[in-house]
């Protein structure tokens, strides 16, 4: 079993968190504004890539704060892990 570590609770393992998607993505100032084509390339359109990536995570069985973590997605390793109101990493 992979341990995720919490940036409040420390080390747990991975069935204790829910994964939130890609990180940093920019919520529409004006979503009635948006078409419905723009819309659903905002709700279901997001990046891929293989190597490392930034995601949301939910520590959902233990404090249930959100959090950002660079997981390589070839590996399924996470390189490290970030409050949401830190920074996001040069790398990725």
């Amino acid at each position: 079993m992979q341990l995720i570590e919490c940036p409040w609770c420390g080390s747990r393992e991975e069935t204790e968190f829910h994964y939130g998607g890609q990180a940093h993505v920019a919520y529409p100032e004006e979503p009635s504004a948006l078409t419905d084509e723009q819309w659903a390339h905002f709700v279901f359109f997001r990046d891929n890539p293989k190597g490392l990536f930034a995601e949301r995570w939910s520590h959902s069985a233990g404090c249930r704060r959100w959090f950002n973590a660079v997981r390589d997605t070839a590996t399924y390793r996470i390189h490290s892990v970030y409050r949401l109101d830190d920074p996001k990493p040069v790398n990725p």
